[in-house]
């Protein structure tokens, strides 16, 4: 019983038994239906490329993992989420592309400036958004749900403006290439994996991790032990920011394109998801970014399973709503009271019997 107690106690215990379930339904939805047990984690190579549901959801779930990164420490730092990375997203993509196509232009296969001007500016319109938000949050004590929708609603409206109103394709090899593939293993894996093991490091060898838990506990007590807390959570939000950015230039990749009204769509979602998935409190302080990373890949396990099964792309989200619900009925205060209390009096009346 007591080993029992300590498994369920781990913090990640949640994401990786939400992971197993999934694999699980997969796996009797395969043999149900007369096919290969195992199908979900049969990997091929077809037309000289990694091929197979376990390669989708990887490479589909790429930018909500790296989305799970910035909104990991978001949360944990400010005790709230940030609702303007699908935008950011958007515009991200759209400063990019402009720069790459040249301002007025819709379709281009030439570059206007190099690559990597493009790549940057992208990247540097998305710090300023996490920069502008964490200036609200940290500075002005504006609620981050409250602070974060201003450029949820605007940043889409200015990806529009940047493109004149247009959807812009570049339709070059080398912008292809961070949608496609390198050799035969999808690109946005690798630049996941970049990512995920840059922070990694980053909150290894580094104070970061506990400066973010230690604000995110108890701001005005690591105020009085030396630490300048605002500064903390502005730098939360602007890597916040630039992992919108990354997942914005790989969403746009894949379609080299600049669609303001899709790229990101509803991604703010998935990555607030993601981080109460992997067993962190949506109320601050400690933090696992290993379960924030498993939860982004579990949530698009299950898109991808519901659209296996035939599941409507519009009766998709009901489903992530009822897990929600599910996520934030758990981690409730009177829910974990309720628990305690339950496992105190069955400790109280083994005693007894005893």
């Amino acid at each position: 019983m007591n080993s029992i107690k300590k498994l369920t106690g781990k913090r990640l215990f949640l994401p990786i038994f939400c992971m197993i379930l999934v694999m699980m339904v997969n796996i009797v939805y395969d043999v149900a239906n007369g096919n290969f047990a195992l199908n979900f984690f049969t990997i091929s190579i077809r037309n000289g490329v990694l091929y197979g549901r376990l390669i989708d959801v990887l490479n589909r779930g790429s930018e909500v993992a790296i989305l799970a990164i910035g909104m990991t420490l978001v949360v944990s730092s400010s005790a709230g989420t940030d609702i303007s990375v699908g935008s950011v997203m958007s515009l991200s993509a759209c400063m990019c592309c402009m720069l790459l196509a040249g301002y007025g232009v819709s379709s281009t296969s030439d570059l206007a400036v190099p690559l990597i001007v493009g790549i940057l500016g992208g990247l540097i319109i998305a710090c300023v958004c996490g920069c502008f938000n964490g200036f609200l949050v940290a500075y002005l004590g504006v609620q981050p749900m409250v602070a974060t929708l201003i450029l949820y609603s605007a940043a889409r409206a200015i990806g529009l403006l940047l493109c004149n109103n247009l959807i812009v394709y570049v339709r070059n090899d080398a912008y292809k290439f961070f949608g496609g593939y390198l050799g035969f293993i999808p690109t946005p894996i690798v630049i996941a994996a970049i990512c995920i093991a840059v922070m990694a490091l980053l909150l290894k060898f580094t104070a970061l991790g506990l400066y973010v838990q230690s604000v995110g506990i108890n701001k005005k007590a690591s105020r009085i032990a030396g630490l300048n807390s605002s500064r903390i959570i502005l730098i939360c939000y602007v890597i916040c920011g630039l992992c919108a950015g990354v997942a914005g230039i790989v969403s746009s990749s894949r379609i080299y394109s600049a669609d303001s009204n899709n790229i990101g769509l509803n991604y703010e979602m998935d990555a607030i998801l993601a981080v109460a998935l992997g067993g962190n409190s949506l109320g601050g302080g400690k933090f696992s970014l290993a379960g924030s990373i498993i939860g982004a890949y579990t949530i698009q396990a299950i898109t991808t399973t519901m659209y296996a099964m035939g599941v409507s792309t519009s009766v998709a989200p009901v489903f992530k709503a009822i897990i929600v619900i599910i996520i934030v009925a758990i981690q409730a205060p009177p829910f974990r009271a309720y628990l305690r209390q339950r496992s105190a009096k069955k400790a109280a009346l083994a005693k007894g019997v005893q």
